[in-house]
């Protein structure tokens, strides 16, 4: 299995520190799926921007459309996301 080097909140520079708390205000802490890009803070924030957009955003899809697709996908990749 590979292993991507993720930085933890106590040893994160001002801004990853500012990435981590921008990421990690609706669930309390931050996912290791966001962690992943802790070596680019840019990264972690546009990958988030990015969920919501996909998410949240204006669509012809409902959100429990969204949310059978997400779970549909990680399935087939045996993702536990």
């Amino acid at each position: 299995m590979s292993w991507i080097k993720i930085i933890e909140e106590e040893e994160a520079d001002d801004a990853l520190k500012r990435a981590y708390e921008t990421v990690g205000v609706a669930r309390g802490e931050v996912a290791n799926i966001l962690k992943v890009h802790s070596l680019r803070p840019q990264v972690m924030t546009a990958h988030l921007a990015l969920y919501r957009e996909l998410m949240f955003g204006r669509s012809e899809l409902t959100r429990a459309e969204r949310e059978m697709i997400a779970v549909s996908v990680s399935a087939v990749n045996h993702c536990h996301y």
